[in-house]
């Protein structure tokens, strides 16, 4: 299996990423804004430290949706999961 560094010692497989997003960018959708607070009500997201997170990564497994919040810019996301970044 192949995983995504999301940052804080926390990682999500790359099969079960449905998106990546800018946090500033995509909550400006009342939509958006009201997907992210219904999974924060039913305990779906997932808060990786105490920083200020840039981007959050959508993922779908066996037990249903979760968001995981990350302090790491949607593009550095990007770039890991698309591999053009060595991780160390």
């Amino acid at each position: 299996m192949i995983y995504l560094h999301i940052g804080n010692g926390k990682s999500v497989r790359c099969r079960d990423v449905i998106g990546i997003f800018d946090l500033d960018t995509a909550t400006v959708g009342k939509k958006t804004r009201d997907f992210i607070s219904g999974m924060e009500k039913s305990g779906e997201v997932e808060y990786g430290d105490d920083d200020l997170p840039r981007s959050f990564v959508l993922t779908e497994g066996t037990d249903g949706f979760k968001i995981t919040l990350s302090r790491i810019s949607s593009a550095g996301l990007k770039k890991r999961i698309e591999g053009k970044e060595e991780i160390i």
